[in-house]
């Protein structure tokens, strides 16, 4: 049986022939009560591998301006930069809804460049939905993007194309902020918005933003009490190098495992074990 999967309703785990998870899909199980995971993606063999265990929800996030192209932070990652990730998660799956991030200066300008860029996304790209960051100051581009059929996914806490004016990567929502941030998520909502990421924000204000909201939470940093929760797929597995932040739970070590296979071939290869005739034309 697919991980997650419950005998009460037909999960979102379940693999469908011919059929990706919706968003109708996503809003039905927030009223099911079925946690679940989203999981970032950026090529298609690793994508093909979350999609094969019934990951519902994939994200080609910006961030692979960092764990991808090896930028200090996402602001410098273009749509030029995204799209052909995209593309590549797309082919590579067949049960995830695939959501396209829209980076950095590909959205805040005005609706009218936020949805050329959501265009691209699912034009060239083949993502059915989008996501992008901040809250009331981007309620125009949600409505203009949802009025043009196009599913838009928020993110508020920790907004990482904005760390600059955060002053790095700290927690957001204590005090009274929390109160803002829950008007935001409630502007959005009214904008519609089918899901929202939380990052990095108080556990007790996740939950009392889950509570208020009809649509689906996606908690990243944010405590337990979300509809669900995403990780940085390098993250999660252990590749991704030094210290990581207090809410990342590694489940392999794959750092090591790559560094065991690589430092292996070059001992075979320089002892001359490899290639043997097994692994040799004639």
């Amino acid at each position: 049986m697919p991980i997650g999967t419950t005998h009460n309703a037909r999960s979102l785990y379940e693999r469908r022939d011919g059929q990706r998870v919706s968003v109708l899909d996503i809003q039905q199980a927030k009223r099911q009560g079925e946690r679940f995971v989203m999981l970032t993606a950026y090529d298609a063999l690793v994508a093909g591998v979350f999609d094969r265990v019934g990951v519902p929800l994939l994200l080609v996030g910006d961030t692979s301006g960092q764990v991808v192209f090896g930028y200090r932070d996402t602001v410098p990652v273009t749509m030029d930069h995204l799209v052909p990730l995209v593309q590549a998660v797309v082919r590579g799956t067949s049960h995830s809804l695939v959501v396209g991030d829209l980076p950095f200066g590909a959205y805040q300008e005005s609706p009218e460049v936020a949805l050329a860029a959501s265009v691209r996304h699912l034009k060239q790209g083949g993502a059915q939905a989008v996501k992008l960051e901040g809250g009331r100051r981007v309620v125009p581009q949600v409505r203009a993007l949802v009025q043009a059929g196009i599913p838009v996914m928020g993110h508020l806490g920790l907004t990482p194309q904005s760390v600059n004016a955060l002053g790095g990567y700290r927690v957001q929502g204590r005090g009274r902020a929390g109160d803002e941030l829950l008007a935001d998520a409630q502007a959005l909502q009214d904008a519609g918005v089918f899901a929202l990421v939380l990052e990095a924000i108080p556990a007790e204000l996740a939950s009392r933003v889950t509570e208020t909201l009809e649509v689906l939470t996606i908690g990243i940093g944010a405590g337990p009490h979300c509809d669900a929760q995403v990780l940085v797929w390098q993250d999660m597995a252990g590749l991704t190098p030094g210290r990581l932040p207090r809410y990342v739970k590694r489940y392999a070590d794959l750092d090591r495992i790559l560094e065991e296979a690589a430092r292996a071939f070059a001992e075979e290869v320089r002892s001359g074990t490899f290639p043997t005739d097994q692994h040799s034309y004639h």
